[in-house]
């Protein structure tokens, strides 16, 4: 039972963070194609600057959630994809070095190069993440003593570029609404005419990734199995659906919400297909990584979901605070604070 509770809030913590970092990611990918002038940059840069490492929070539970429930999965992962997880660290590290480092020269070509690393730092980790969840649906080649048997261009499949497609796309749209949320004037039409054109190549390739799960994985065989879990792709199609409405009507919160809502249903209609699968095995079923071969003692289970009732609620009651309370448009007058970037 506690398996599988923790397998539950493992899938809910990886959902969160798509769906919160997933905006920052998406405004630095579009920031090379959208900004204009250094001043629609600080615009950006400050869409992003109060939430980011709040939001960056959810990766930290979600891979120590991981190591505490289940430790064999967390070994195998950083073993097999050890390649691909330091690239995505790196990725991260520099994103996240950007938002200091940026203002303390004043200097185009200072500037320029961070704005660089920032792209590189929200880009990469949007399509790694993509690449490496798509292969787990898909299964990925370990053996019966966990040995992972490839490499980074391993990942590298049709199927695992394709999933991470999807995910750069997902956080593109993401991205651009929270974005028109965030600004007015011209920046924000702009914002909005992406979005309208990335959701519309988010359908396409959602569809055609969804053919492709259907053939390259075993994930619809729950949704047989159980049937009441096809409220969650359902969820997420009709979420797609709703948010090109709200586009179009302008309401760019409520298509931002809907944004939001799509991404955790995409998240989570993987994580229920691989139940009780962590890591499936490409090589043999008998080598799957699952909640049972590969979770903590009860004993830790139990202190762990304690903790978790307690400071998970915490974490949301803050977030929620900090949403509410910044969530305003910008304007001049925060580009000129002096805590702005």
């Amino acid at each position: 039972m506690l398996e599988t509770i923790w397998f539950m809030l493992w899938g809910v913590l990886w959902a969160a963070y798509f769906m919160l970092d997933g905006f920052d990611l998406g405004i630095g990918t579009l920031m090379p194609f959208l900004a204009r002038s250094d001043e629609d940059k600080r615009y950006m840069y400050n869409a992003m600057g109060p939430f980011w490492d709040g939001n960056e929070v959810w990766l930290i539970t979600a891979g120590g959630a991981t190591f505490a429930a289940f430790p064999t999965a967390y070994a195998i992962m950083f073993n097999g994809l050890y390649s691909a997880l330091l690239l995505l660290l790196f990725s991260l590290i520099a994103r996240g070095v950007t938002f200091e480092f940026r203002n303390k020269v004043e200097g185009d070509g200072w500037r320029s190069l961070w704005d660089i690393f920032h792209f590189l730092g929200s880009f990469l980790p949007a399509l790694l993440l993509g690449v490496a969840f798509a292969n787990i649906f898909a299964g990925i080649p370990i053996d019966k003593d966990g040995i992972f048997h490839g490499g980074l261009f391993t990942l590298l499949n049709p199927y695992g570029i394709l999933g991470g497609i999807l995910f750069v796309l997902m956080f593109l749209t993401h991205g651009a609404l929270w974005l028109a949320v965030k600004t007015q004037g011209d920046l924000h039409a702009r914002a909005i005419e992406t979005a309208k054109k990335t959701w519309a190549a988010q359908v396409i390739v959602a569809v055609i990734f969804l053919g492709a799960t259907w053939i390259k994985t075993d994930l619809f065989d729950n949704y047989f199995k159980y049937p009441y879990l096809i409220i969650i792709p359902l969820l997420g199609v009709g979420a797609l659906i709703i948010m090109r409405t709200f586009i179009k009507s302008g309401t760019e919160v409520r298509a931002w919400i809907t944004s939001s809502i799509h991404i955790v249903g995409v998240a989570l209609f993987g994580v229920a297909g691989l139940y009780p699968r962590l890591l499936p095995s490409s090589m043999n079923p008998d080598y799957n990584v699952t909640i049972w071969n590969a979770a903590s003692s009860q004993l830790t289970l139990k202190i762990m979901l304690g903790v978790a009732l307690v400071m998970v609620p915490i974490v949301i009651a803050y977030q929620t605070w900090v949403y509410l309370f910044l969530g305003h448009k910008l304007s001049k007058n925060d580009l000129e604070y002096e805590e702005a970037y």
